[in-house]
């Protein structure tokens, strides 16, 4: 599988330090996709969380409407929607709604629900979130296809439920499911046909399951009739780049403690461990986990996750605000300049190109001396050596008359 169309992207949990003013946090968010937009990223998916004071956005079908409405290009996707917290009804129809009002840039991640105390709030037993996820998916897609659904559940019920509106984007928007180290996402994605969103891909775990989970969804595919895509198939990884690898190391330290404290002391989310006493940067390098470093240490990076799951479509930053905010665009910059394009053969003509112009230098610069040569003698034989210059006649090999005294 080659290279051609890799796409890339960002997954917008967020991650705000306590401290921050959250109203600016997520305007700075939206004004983040505005960038990536510009810069020409592929796609941007925003998660849903409702406690644990890091993740502060609760909707983000209301974060998508008002980020649509200010980008042009860049799709949009929740990532993800929490199945179990939702009428599996009502959310489809937001969804379908949104997909209208974005002109299909709309994408439809899900998933069970990372945080175990979102789920306490709503009296959900974390135990059974996974199989509520796969029975409110099943009914989601039906929806969406437009079908009429009847759907009797202990959590929810429907009678003769169908949405109103056509979807904008045929069959439906696109869907993918969120996986980690576990096989349930990968499980569920090729249970019904859908994308494939690998969120710890970079983590020790989650970078040796990726050909073992993306196996378990074509085998699910095959048993329930459905086809997986690799196409469809994204893989996150957190990413700081500078021009060089100190500058790299001195702008993560501005915030990379903040983020560890919220995973080490708070978030029941598996990250890697630091120990007491080792340097936080080396150590998250040392495992894998992230790049913090230059383009060409990032373009090693997505090489390996290539090799490592066998090929995909598309990767995308975990967005984490390691840096100063004029860093952290900068780190996307040198991204979408310097790494993107060696995966997406934008410079393959240019380099062929100059290939050609260089190995056909002599020829072409000697038929361009020939052609002045041939202008400069037909100018002289027409109006003689005294109206040449100095410069003209020497490159001609010209003696000109000395003027008389």
């Amino acid at each position: 599988m080659a290279h051609r169309g890799l796409k890339f992207g960002i997954f917008l949990a967020p991650f705000h330090r306590v401290g921050e003013n959250p109203t600016l946090a997520i305007a700075r968010d939206v004004e983040l996709l505005e960038w990536l937009d510009w810069l020409g990223y592929d796609e941007a998916w925003i998660g849903e969380h409702h406690s644990a004071g890091y993740e502060v956005i609760a909707s983000p079908e209301v974060f998508i409407a008002a980020a649509a409405d200010r980008t042009k290009h860049i799709r949009l996707g929740t990532g993800v929607s929490s199945l179990p917290y939702h009428h599996p009804f009502m959310l489809a129809d937001r969804i379908n709604q949104l997909d209208h009002m974005t002109r299909g840039r709309t994408m439809f991640g899900v998933g069970p629900g990372a945080l175990v105390s979102d789920a306490m709030m709503m009296g959900i037993d974390p135990a059974r979130q996974r199989d509520m996820m796969d029975e409110a998916l099943g009914v989601i897609i039906r929806l969406l296809r437009g079908e009429t659904v009847s759907h009797e559940s202990d959590w929810f019920t429907l009678r003769e439920a169908r949405l109103q509106m056509t979807p904008y984007s045929r069959p439906h928007v696109e869907i993918a499911v969120a996986s980690q180290v576990s096989p349930t996402g990968a499980r569920a994605a090729g249970r019904h046909g859908a994308g494939l969103l690998s969120l710890g891909a970079t983590s020790t775990g989650g970078f040796n399951a990726l050909s073992s989970n993306w196996a378990i969804a074509e085998d699910m595919a095959r048993e329930h009739g459905t086809v997986v895509d690799r196409a469809a198939w994204r893989l996150v990884g957190p990413m700081h780049i500078a021009e060089t690898k100190d500058q790299a190391v001195a702008d993560v330290r501005f915030g990379l403690e903040k983020w560890l404290y919220y995973f080490r002391e708070i978030a029941n989310l598996p990250v890697a461990p630091v120990e007491a006493g080792r340097d936080p940067v080396e150590a998250l390098i040392e495992t894998g986990l992230t790049v913090i470093g230059t383009p060409d240490e990032a373009a090693d990076k997505i090489q390996a996750l290539w090799n490592q799951s066998g090929g995909f479509g598309a990767f995308l930053f975990m967005a984490h605000n390691w840096a100063p905010w004029a860093a952290t665009k900068r780190s996307y910059e040198l991204f979408a300049r310097y790494v993107a394009p060696r995966f997406q053969q934008l410079n393959d003509n240019r380099e062929s190109s100059m290939a050609w112009v260089g190995a056909h230098k002599p020829e072409f610069t000697g038929q361009a001396v020939a052609a002045v040569g041939a202008r400069i003698a037909a100018h002289v034989q027409e109006k003689g050596v005294d109206n040449i210059s100095p410069q003209i006649a020497a490159m001609m090999g010209i003696k000109k008359p000395e003027a008389a005294e």
